[in-house]
């Protein structure tokens, strides 16, 4: 499977020499052999042979800064806030929301989710939702740890507001009652007025969260040799989550804008400091009416905060906010700053993280467009896979960008098994290849049957491809378990995984999720290597939205050039099917909605 996926991307005599390594590989009595059986043990020892193994390779070993390079973000529909306190009163109705949703998960009331399309009925794996709130990404030096505290703990009754880049703990619990919403409100606006303060104001110390892992973690080391620094990180280390109210910030609110403030904040000129990036779920309610989710990855999958986010939204529209005087209001302690004790280095450390902020600011290049010559309807209305069809549509606008097709990475829920997160489906198929080449060479001319036939060969790969991902019968996992038990055993690293091949079959120049909502909001990421495009994407009824990012220091990559291609082969693809609209006898398989990551990141 891994030499097919790999085939037709590489030049002959490259192919020609993995071949070889890969047969000597899979020799009986050879390197595979020994691995696979090592494997084996692992899996009779595990609940989940590849989950640690994933996590570090996927998150914890990575390096890059949070922000755009692996946290995704939920941008929730544009608010109208009649003034400031009106933007307090949303998200102090938000917050009751998340403690109800918190309730739900700690007394185990959230229904178990079964799987759709393929094997539908399957209960899938919950753990995830059990780690929305109570998970921290710690920064290594060389490797991050997911901490997660236990369901329910006392130790995690507060949440942080962000208020002008300063930090502030919001006890949910004051003298053994729960604050209510009318409580929750007071709190906010003591905070706004306490941020306000400018002879109080701490330095920025949110903007450390935003840097390279490493250098976090070195920042970290330098920070927690004073108590008053470690008492800081420690509360917010432990808190349910953070909640950011942002100023306006001055920039026409679209969909692109709004993403973008979701993902990176503006950087520090803005409110890239009024985050702490290392937190699960940061909720942001921006005074301008800018709002959403951004979210640390590690712990869940963009289904699991789709779920969460909805739920809200559902919440915010569907249950009156209570603002009834509350008995407690007057006895309400005054919200808690957090101080943090500066140095010269240290200042000089903050100036550093802003200033390599600002510059991934500069590098995005996002475009969220909204396709609207049609949606899923019609695609299903031809028998096919929305998602195969897009998967598809996507290749073709590479294709027509680059003249060539990349390893693709489309993440595929694994759910189906114990603690399962994702296998990746590798959508650049050779059959994809056939079909965009039918629809581009101008020196042949193929028929509107042949190009209609390699259409269906291609959506029939792709569904197949998806199947065998989410059935655990995907490669990527599978590979990456061989290469880490390798080093487990203390063996050489096997020539398959120092193979130039091997290397580039796992960058991946276009990365891309499918993330539906029942609500109106959208899913963004960024790329996951230097050259290349990050897409997640939306299908609803009559219109498709995609999220397109890429860095603008790349030659290779132009986001608003990608999503023209994708907007004339998308038409090109329609007006094909409406050509020649005679399924084929091999389309049932396509024809089923088959239940995908819906992954937040790039990396779902």
């Amino acid at each position: 499977m891994y030499l097919t996926s790999i085939k037709h991307l590489v030049k002959e005599e490259q192919y020609r020499k993995t071949k070889s390594i890969v047969e000597k590989f899979g020799e009986p009595g050879g390197t595979g052999e020994l691995l696979q059986k090592k494997l084996l043990e692992k899996s009779d020892n595990t609940h989940n042979w590849v989950y640690d193994y994933w996590l570090d390779d996927m998150y914890l070993n990575q390096r890059l800064a949070l922000p755009v390079n692996s946290n995704p973000a939920m941008v929730f529909p544009k608010q109208d806030f009649r003034d400031h306190k009106d933007s307090l009163r949303f998200a102090a109705h938000l917050i009751t929301g998340v403690l109800e949703y918190k309730e739900r998960i700690d007394t185990r009331e959230l229904p178990v989710d079964f799987s759709r399309g393929q094997l539908a009925g399957t209960p899938l794996c919950m753990k995830q939702y059990y780690r929305l709130f109570n998970t921290y990404r710690l920064p290594g030096l060389k490797r991050d740890t997911l901490i997660i505290h236990e369901t329910g703990s006392t130790e995690q009754e507060h949440i942080i507001v962000a208020c002008k880049n300063q930090f502030f703990v919001l006890d949910l619990v004051v003298k053994e009652k729960k604050l209510k919403e009318m409580d929750i409100l007071t709190q906010l606006e003591k905070i706004v007025k306490m941020a306000e303060n400018s002879e109080e104001r701490q330095p920025p110390f949110g903007l450390l969260t935003s840097d390279g892992r490493t250098e976090w973690a070195q920042a970290r080391d330098v920070l927690i040799k004073d108590s008053v620094n470690r008492e800081s990180l420690a509360v917010i280390q432990k808190c349910l989550c953070v909640v950011c109210l942002d100023d306006p910030s001055g920039m026409e609110v679209g969909d692109t804008s709004r993403a973008l403030l979701m993902l990176h904040g503006g950087g520090h000129e803005k409110m890239g400091a009024n985050r702490w990036y290392d937190k699960p779920m940061q909720f942001v309610v921006g005074e301008d009416g800018v709002c959403g989710t951004v979210c640390e990855h590690s712990p869940f999958e963009g289904i699991v905060l789709v779920a969460c986010t909805e739920y809200l939204m559902k919440f915010m529209t569907g249950s009156p906010s209570k603002m009834g005087r509350a008995t407690s209001v007057s006895e309400l302690p005054t919200p808690r700053r957090l101080l943090w004790k500066t140095t010269p280095h240290i200042q000089g450390l903050l100036k550093a993280s802003a200033e390599r902020l600002q510059r991934l600011v500069r590098d995005l290049d996002m475009d969220v467009h909204k396709f609207e010559v049609y949606g899923k309807e019609f695609i299903k209305k031809q028998k096919m896979s929305p998602d195969a069809y897009i998967q598809v549509a996507l290749q073709l606008a590479f294709y027509r960008c680059n003249g060539r097709l990349v390893s693709t990475y489309e993440s595929a829920s694994i759910r189906r098994f114990h603690e399962g997160r994702v296998d990746n489906i590798r959508s650049a198929t050779p059959e994809a290849l056939a079909f965009v080449k039918a629809m581009t060479d101008q020196k042949t001319s193929n028929s509107d049957s042949e190009k209609m036939k390699r259409l269906w060969d291609a959506i029939n790969a792709q569904t197949n491809s998806t199947i065998a991902a989410i059935t655990g019968m995907g490669i990527d996992n599978h590979l990456l378990g061989l290469r880490e038990i390798s080093q487990e055993i203390h063996m050489e690293v096997p020539e398959i995984f120092t193979d130039e091949t091997y290397v580039a079959s796992n960058q991946f120049i276009l990365s891309t999720s499918q993330v539906p909502t029942t609500v109106e909001m959208f899913c963004c990421y960024g790329p996951v290597v230097p050259n290349g495009y990050g897409c997640c994407y939306n299908p609803q009824a009559d219109h498709l939205l995609f999220s397109m990012t890429s860095f603008h220091g790349s030659t290779e990559t132009s986001s608003a050039v990608f999503i023209k291609a994708l907007d004339e082969g998308l038409v090109e693809m329609r007006d094909l099917c409406r050509k020649r609209n005679k399924p084929q006898s091999n389309t049932a398989a396509a024809s089923k909605a088959v239940e995908k990551s819906q992954g937040a990141g790039k990396n779902e």
